[in-house]
């Protein structure tokens, strides 16, 4: 592992309170069409419905109700918070709030007949790959290693687009991007180098997973390459325990884009038989679904990923958790804003917000006005 450089000046979190901000827009014009398409795709009754439309109505920044399970954990995480309006907290903070009360209203926790029930789960299957990108992924098998190598953190790396949030803001505000596919940052070699097959004990490989559907996908055929060519002896696949962030992958992702495999993929069979014989393992916490960063991490992730050969975090909000959720100066070292964490890892991002560090110095002036927030651009980053 690399020197660590200096901790840096930790800046501002990012907050919502400048209307022309990104951020801004996200809380006042991104939620509000999540909450419309749940309510379109769910037939849910008037009281869901009114609890649904009271988040919209009032920013405040209240404790949860005192039958949710988890009131005491989001009393202490929001103490410092209740009575703001969520555009004057944390911009990081005030996502996360947003999407555990949607699941209060909707009551995905508690008893009942909503009890489970994915709120995102009509635009999660209307995001599905098709056939023909399925076999187009299985066969790069035939590919020399190298080239399959590359094609398939490409493929890991772009799917990030398919965020069905994103998405879905983009097309109400009646916004078209030229996608360019530019790579701001590039440690792909530095990846693979440190993943080489013949690195001693080969071990395990954590992959925090981020988006479900067409993200997903590769992400399954980059687990089953790291296993079949014997570059991880294992892989822990980390998913969210409860939907979230709209597209997000659960367990039940994960098991319904295996049974989409066509019967005559190997690909799919082998994934299949690695989950059977634990050499692929399904792993979540409650961390995932909480308004925290990677340093507040449980002492249990913390271990498995300092025990891991390294871990690969995907998307966007895996990186703003990872780096922190500030107002970095774009030159900030990498290693500096990641240098606590217990073990080598990953970056693979589509950059879709304000947070990035890791360029050289002059990079992100001679970029577009909008690329932080736009989707076409994005960034490999490895600190191993």
């Amino acid at each position: 592992m690399p020197a660590e450089s200096p901790v840096p000046v930790l800046p501002p979190p990012i907050r919502s309170d400048d209307p022309a901000s990104f951020p801004a827009s996200v809380l006042r014009d991104r939620h509000p069409a999540i909450v419309a398409r749940v309510l379109a795709d769910v037939p849910f009754a008037a009281p869901v419905r009114r609890s649904l439309a009271t988040l919209l109505q009032d920013p405040t920044v209240t404790p949860l109700p005192r039958d949710a399970h988890d009131c005491e954990d989001w009393d202490r995480w929001g103490e410092p918070y209740f009575g703001r309006s969520m555009f004057e907290v944390p911009f990081l903070w005030a996502e996360n709030y947003f999407y555990r009360r949607l699941l209060y209203a909707t009551g995905y926790h508690e008893p009942g007949p909503w009890r489970g029930i994915d709120p995102f789960g009509p635009q999660k299957a209307a995001d599905v790959p098709g056939e023909e990108e399925l076999r187009a992924l299985d066969a790069l098998q035939v590919l020399p290693e190298e080239e399959q190598a590359s094609a398939l953190v490409a493929a890991s790396l772009w799917g990030n687009r398919a965020d069905l949030g994103f998405q879905l803001a983009q097309r109400e505000a009646g916004e078209v991007h030229e996608r360019v596919d530019d790579l701001v940052v590039d440690d792909t070699d530095l990846l693979w180098k440190h993943l080489d097959r013949r690195g001693a004990g080969n071990g395990t490989v954590c992959v925090v997973a981020d988006n479900a559907g067409r993200e997903l996908l590769p992400d399954l055929v980059l687990i089953d390459f790291l296993l079949r060519t014997g570059r991880a002896a294992r892989v822990e696949l980390h998913v969210k325990p409860a939907p979230y962030f709209v597209s997000d992958a659960l367990t039940a992702d994960v098991l319904d884009e295996l049974r989409r495999f066509p019967a005559d993929s190997a690909i799919g069979r082998r994934l299949s038989a690695a989950l059977r014989d634990g050499t692929l393992e399904l792993v979540t916490d409650a961390f995932y679904c909480a308004p925290l960063e990677f340093p507040q991490m449980p002492e249990s992730l913390a271990a498995r990923f300092g025990a891991a050969r390294l871990t690969i975090l995907k998307g966007d909000l895996n990186y703003r958790r990872l780096v922190g959720d500030r107002s970095w100066p774009a030159e900030t070292s990498f290693l500096s804003t990641t240098g606590y964490f217990p073990g080598p890892v990953a970056a693979l991002r589509t950059v879709k917000s304000d947070v990035v560090v890791g360029l050289a110095a002059g990079a992100a002036a001679k970029l577009p006005a909008s690329w932080r927030t736009s989707g076409a651009f994005a960034m490999v980053q490895v600190r191993a």
